[in-house]
């Protein structure tokens, strides 16, 4: 039974793949802050190259550290257990959560948007629509691990035929020429004054759209041959959605104005009724189903990268149980949904993604770090891959470049992402840290894990090794007091 349920696992993590619904949602504000069409257009090309750069890195870090769990596994590793739980306490308590909030907005007003075609749709409607759908999927993905990937299968097909169908009718206009607003003397007109500080806003934009180039190395423990299969990925990869983005951007603005852009709620629903007529219908449909999609992926994933942290012993043992009979991670699904209903409660589309951005990429830098460190500590390690230096060097470069000026930009949104994260240190001293609690805190902790277990029938995996652990350290802290 678990050897099926891994398999599994691996193909829904194959199809939470980098194209996501990013590319509905990011289009809008990296124009805004890019300031003009040309410069946009530049920055969805760099932003695959820098990208590129981050995935060699952890292409080098996922064959050297070869455990699932991605950067969590490998910060934990190299700079120890605070730092790492730094990590996994932003990614639980932000990254994901936000991620899904931003991607259920998203469907919500593409579901919406047509039937309020001068307006925007009403605030309590597309957060309750938008709620609707993510306690939905939570409920799928702890029924049934089978469900979820099949999910996935259809629903990619769905994105990837709502991409397919915009840079076909694009380059149809195109070939109309319809291409005025492309032309290099109109393409670089800025409808604003360009500043550093909003280039590097615009560039924590499109990033939303390329995050999950990295999700390959939560899986690395089960992937076949990885120093042959993760750079080969990288190089297959990350050119080709580069290159589908910018198509993307090409083909809105082969019939959309940038003000046009700007003032349309659902990019994509604009362009299907300016282009496609009386089937302008299929792009809101197709868009929503592919977010329907992106929405279930995320929520697969954090589930493992929960695992991950219970089994280091950074969360509750709680969460990374399974149910008894469906082998789905009951506990840590409820836990992103309730976090991620919350977020959708008090955030907004654009300011959420520039939040969630920041600590994406302020996670990224502190694990391309932490492969120079690796480097320093331990240079005699067996590396079967071995980026060349300039490649961790300039992705940091670029980094604290990037991340100073959208803190100087957006103070508040992204200081309260550092806040946020710093809230950890804290936690950690408190829950993780302190061994020699209480018996209070024992008690309490035996009869949440308890309550929860009997609530949501769940067990530790077969063969876990938190199994026989928990057991133990439980004695150990009775002997002690």
């Amino acid at each position: 039974m678990q050897t099926s349920v891994h398999a599994q696992e691996k193909l829904a993590v194959k199809h939470c793949n980098i194209i996501g619904s990013g590319i509905f949602i990011s289009p809008k504000g990296v124009l805004e802050h890019a300031g003009s069409v040309g410069f946009s257009l530049i920055v969805w090309v760099l932003g695959g190259g820098i990208c590129a750069l981050g995935s060699l890195c952890y292409a080098e870090l996922g064959v050297t550290i070869p455990k699932s769990g991605g950067d969590y596994s490998y910060v934990t590793e190299i700079f120890g257990g605070l730092v790492g739980f730094l990590l996994l306490w932003s990614a639980v308590l932000i990254m994901y959560p936000t991620t899904l909030a931003v991607i259920a907005l998203t469907f919500s007003n593409y579901v919406l948007q047509p039937a309020f075609p001068n307006c925007l749709p009403p605030y309590v409607a597309t957060r309750l629509l938008s709620t609707t759908c993510v306690l939905f999927l939570t409920w799928v993905n702890c029924s049934s691990v089978r469900w979820a990937t099949r999910i996935q299968d259809v629903f990619t097909v769905a994105k990837l035929l709502a991409l397919g169908l915009i840079i076909l009718v694009g380059l149809v206009e195109i070939c109309k020429g319809h291409y005025d607003v492309l032309r290099p003397n109109a393409a670089f007109e800025f409808i604003r004054d360009p500043s550093v500080g909003q280039i590097a806003l615009a560039f924590l934009q499109a990033s939303f759209a390329y995050s999950g180039w990295n999700f390959l190395n939560y899986v690395t423990e089960e992937v076949v041959e990885p120093r042959k299969n993760l750079p080969r990925a990288i190089y297959i990869s990350i050119p080709l959605v580069t290159l589908v983005y910018t198509l993307t951007n090409i083909a809105y603005f082969s019939s959309m104005t940038p003000d046009e852009l700007l003032a349309s709620n659902a990019v994509a629903v604009t362009f299907g009724q300016k282009l496609l007529g009386v089937f302008s219908w299929v792009m809101p449909i197709s868009v929503a189903l592919s977010t329907f999609g992106g929405i279930n992926g995320y929520l697969f994933t954090s589930s493992r990268l929960c695992f991950s942290g219970a089994r280091e012993g950074h969360l509750p043992y709680l969460l990374a149980m399974i149910h008894l009979k469906n082998c789905t991670p009951i506990p840590a699904l409820l836990v992103c949904c309730t976090a991620t209903i919350l977020i959708l409660c008090i955030g907004e589309t654009h300011n959420l993604i520039n939040y969630v951005s920041f600590i994406n990429y302020l996670s990224y830098g502190v694990t391309i770090a932490g492969l120079l460190y690796y480097r320093w500590k331990k240079p005699k390690l067996h590396r079967p891959i071995k980026v060349n230096m300039l490649i961790p060097v300039s992705y940091l470069l670029f980094w604290a470049v990037l991340l100073g000026f959208s803190l100087y930009s957006e103070p508040v949104v992204c200081g309260m992402g550092l806040v946020i994260m710093l809230t950890g240190v804290p936690i950690y001293f408190l829950g993780v840290h302190w061994r020699n609690k209480p018996r209070w805190v024992y008690c309490v902790v035996e009869s949440v894990t308890y309550v929860g277990q009997k609530l949501c029938y769940v067990v530790f995996p077969q063969d876990d090794p938190l199994e026989s652990r928990l057991p133990v350290e439980q004695a150990e802290s009775k002997s002690e007091l």
